[in-house]
């Protein structure tokens, strides 16, 4: 999913290939790329976030609850999130959105919610090292997501 593809170098890379190329060019469909994730949310019903960073990407992600809702599809909340992230909402970074403000417009259960402030390649590869040890994935149905875009 690319939801601010253009806002970057390889985005501006597409612009001057498309400006080269205007009958047959590579094209990004963010809206698409919504409602494929907002389709992935419906289908999947229970759904937790595991977030790096923020903007975009994390909002992107959250928003597919209301999108379902517009969709006509009641879902449940993300039952859980997680974002490791360094901003800090106090100078206005993280878009002044903590995952207890995500709570209040209906996208994430607040009662397994944790932000994580700390840089991401330190805590990162000891989170995943704890779930992958922990094994607890490997009681989980395989999802193959791809197979509602056929």
């Amino acid at each position: 999913f690319c939801p601010a593809f253009s806002d970057s170098s390889a985005g501006f890379g597409l612009v001057k290939h498309q400006w080269e190329n205007p009958d047959r060019h590579v094209s990004i469909d963010s809206v698409k790329d919504f409602l494929e994730l907002t389709m992935i949310k419906m289908e999947a019903g229970t759904s937790g976030l595991f977030m790096i960073g923020g903007g975009v990407p994390k909002n992107f992600a959250q928003d597919t609850v209301v999108c379902a809702e517009i969709l006509g599809k009641e879902v449940p909340m993300h039952q859980y999130a997680v974002q490791i992230t360094v901003a800090d909402v106090r100078d206005g970074a993280c878009s002044s959105s903590t995952l207890k403000e995500a709570s209040s417009w209906g996208k994430v259960e607040t009662i397994y919610e944790q932000m994580v402030y700390a840089e991401a390649t330190t805590v990162l590869p000891l989170i995943v090292s704890y779930v992958y040890h922990h094994a607890d994935w490997r009681n989980r149905p395989a999802r193959e997501w791809a197979n509602l875009f056929r």
